[in-house]
């Protein structure tokens, strides 16, 4: 009995938690590899970036969406392609209303564009917070 009264204090104080941890400012981040095609330039990739935001910001779920182009400096032995597209929402739940209205959208035609620029083969999701 002790423990079944453990479980459910324990199970009482996460839900009384989660709406603290989902307004914690985590956010969702998805971080592309990319490598240009031959004669791609930075100022192409900028601008095809820009174009793919505007549509993307009219999508559900991508009001809030924001993109980055992370070009390296200085890179250490693992690092691969030629830079990073970083997109971020504030939460999981725009990020997973974004997506499921990808297909078919009108940011999912500016990717084939996009795709004659660049290959973003590689990516990965993650979760992150600002330090303030």
């Amino acid at each position: 009995m002790k423990t079944f009264a453990r479980s459910m204090l324990v199970s009482l104080l996460l839900i009384a938690a989660a709406p603290a941890y989902s307004s914690s400012g985590l956010q969702a981040i998805q971080i592309f590899v990319c490598e240009f095609n031959e004669d791609t330039t930075a100022e192409q990739v900028m601008t095809m970036a820009s174009t793919w935001l505007k549509a993307a910001k009219g999508m559900e779920g991508g009001k809030n969406l924001s993109a980055y182009i992370r070009f390296p400096v200085a890179e250490g032995g693992d690092a691969k392609g030629d830079f990073r597209f970083v997109i971020t929402t504030p939460t999981f739940a725009e990020w997973g209303a974004f997506t499921d209205a990808y297909e078919g959208s009108p940011a999912s035609k500016v990717d084939d564009e996009f795709d004659n620029l660049v290959d973003c083969v590689d990516s990965s999701i993650w979760e992150g917070i600002q330090i303030k």
